[in-house]
């Protein structure tokens, strides 16, 4: 039976230079980064180089990348010490956010004195900027949490402007960038968040790590207590070979940017004109049918209306060899609604089967073509 991966925006397969790395890490250095001894300086030089890789790349001091076990971790260092450290009495986000963001904020708010905002969407799930500027100047101590690329259905946020308003606010500006960093170049000098999540599984590094990028001089403390671990902002000692294979992940990963990104569009733009083809009354939800205004590996589809139910679809997918998602990886294993798709789709629009297929840079035409085919079976 054919094989074919369509869920890279879940987790992307680990490159085999990654695990190469990995392997010598885990059987050469396998000191303590806080040991003094040799032992110990050799495993602190590979996080140091790590963090000064990240660092250059993403135009920032390298005391300003703070390794954690993931997205998640990030975001919840990121917006619980934010309210507790730095005074933050206002939330502006959105209900499409990552659940990592919004049940973290959901929390903050019932536990501590923290207003939320949600921002208005419309049928695209795109933000109204005026409305944000508009509450940014009538807020005082305010926090904006907004990712720069919605997981689900691909919309790209302006990161740029969203930075500029909070800047002339004197707000805060936290990102979950999980979705873009290692497929977009941003550099955080020019783009003015204070705070950014990233995770390495999205660009074909290791799962159970990523890092926070925490501008200097910002105030937040740790969330995790022990050692000094990471200029004390995360203590724990440090997951050396993740970290490691987090590094040749990234390298790869902007090393081969523009080939992989003009790669992964093409595949893109031939699946959107395929399906619109052998199925014409498909529809696509977000703006993931758009190549200018979404992820390029990315395209969330409403399919016909028919007997099955998205559950069911994906069944029948997996029963063909495809693997794809009803929504993001957190949610494939409820019989919930997408939330984001619960926000920005009308009643009738979410009756009807959703799936979400994501690309990398090792899927091929043969793949959307036997996707296009499985699904015409149902129709």
């Amino acid at each position: 039976m054919k094989s074919v991966y369509l869920d890279n925006a879940a987790t992307t397969a680990i490159l085999p230079e990654v695990i190469n790395t990995m392997t010598e890490v885990l059987t050469n250095t396998f000191g303590n980064p806080s040991s003094t001894h040799n032992y110990g300086r050799n495993a602190k030089a590979i996080v140091e180089q790590a963090r000064k890789t990240i660092a250059k790349q993403l135009n920032v001091s390298s005391s300003e990348i703070i390794f954690t076990s993931g997205g998640t971790e990030a975001d919840n260092l990121i917006l619980q010490s934010a309210v507790k450290d730095l005074g933050v009495k206002t939330i502006i986000t959105t209900k499409i956010e990552h659940h990592a963001v919004l049940n973290t904020i959901i929390y903050l708010s019932e536990h501590y004195d923290v207003e939320i905002i949600y921002l208005d969407l419309d049928e695209s799930g795109q933000i109204n900027y005026n409305q944000l500027g508009e509450f940014l100047n009538n807020k005082d101590n305010v926090l904006v949490s907004l990712m720069h690329v919605n997981n689900e259905i691909g919309n790209i946020l302006d990161i740029k402007m969203v930075a500029n308003l909070c800047q002339e606010n004197k707000a805060l500006f936290h990102s979950d960038t999980v979705q873009s960093i290692g497929h977009y170049n941003l550099d955080l000098q020019d783009i003015k968040v204070d705070f950014a999540a990233v995770s390495a599984h999205k660009f074909h590094g290791p799962k159970g790590v990523g890092f926070a990028f925490i501008r200097k001089n910002s105030g937040l403390h740790p969330i995790i207590f022990g050692g000094e671990q990471e200029r004390g902002q995360r203590a724990g000692t440090e997951a050396l070979h993740n970290i490691a294979g987090l590094e040749k992940a990234f390298k790869i990963a902007y090393q081969n940017l523009e080939a992989d990104k003009t790669y992964i569009t093409n595949l893109k733009s031939y699946c959107l004109k395929q399906l619109k083809k052998e199925i014409p009354s498909v529809k696509f939800n977000g703006l993931s049918d758009t190549i200018e205004n979404s992820a390029y590996t990315i395209i969330n589809m409403r399919l016909p209306e028919i007997s099955k139910d998205a559950t069911m679809i994906q069944f029948h997918l997996d029963l063909k060899g495809i693997a794809c998602s009803r929504g993001s990886a957190c949610q494939s294993g409820s019989t919930k609604n997408s939330h984001v798709l619960e926000e920005i789709l009308a009643k009738e629009a979410l009756k009807k089967a959703s799936l979400r297929v994501s690309f990398s840079k090792f899927n091929t035409k043969e793949d959307v073509d036997y996707l296009v085919d499985v699904l015409k079976e149902l129709f």
